[in-house]
């Protein structure tokens, strides 16, 4: 394993277990899904779901992913056979993610904050309907224009 996946291992072991002692973490966001709510070099505030109870569809949240966090809007709840799951998707991503249960979400996003990289606040607040194909589109004009 090379330096920066290790350190990206320990950074990724820590931020999770912060969340599950309680804690509050922040974290720099990368990539475009979710595009334009949340643009690269955000920061992000997340807090343990359970300061707050159960994440509703419309709230952006973070879900535990082998190589770290992925931040996306929780578009819906699944009940089916006593069994809830949860589905996420980022505002700019062509199709949802697959279904995760109570434990693979992390926290919700609370709070966001500029930086020298980006100084747009993001739009934290629930959306029930994001639109999901004119996001998708303003992102690829974005790195098409990019490649010029």
């Amino acid at each position: 394993m090379n330096k920066y996946l290790s350190k990206q291992t320990l950074v990724k072991d820590i931020s999770l277990t912060l969340l599950a002692e309680g804690k509050t973490i922040r974290i720099k966001a990368h990539g475009y899904s979710m595009y334009p709510c949340i643009k690269p070099g955000s920061m992000l505030l997340i807090e343990p779901l359970k300061l707050k109870g159960t994440p509703v569809p419309g709230e952006i949240i973070a879900i535990r992913r082998e190589n770290g966090l992925v931040v996306h809007r929780l578009c819906k709840i699944i009940k089916q056979d006593g069994i809830t799951s949860y589905i996420g998707r980022g505002d700019s991503n062509a199709y949802a993610d697959k279904p995760v249960n109570i434990g693979m979400i992390a926290g919700r996003i609370v709070r966001a904050e500029t930086t020298g990289e980006n100084q747009e606040l993001a739009d934290i607040r629930i959306n029930t309907s994001p639109d999901y194909f004119r996001n998708r589109l303003k992102v690829i004009f974005i790195h098409l224009c990019r490649k010029r």
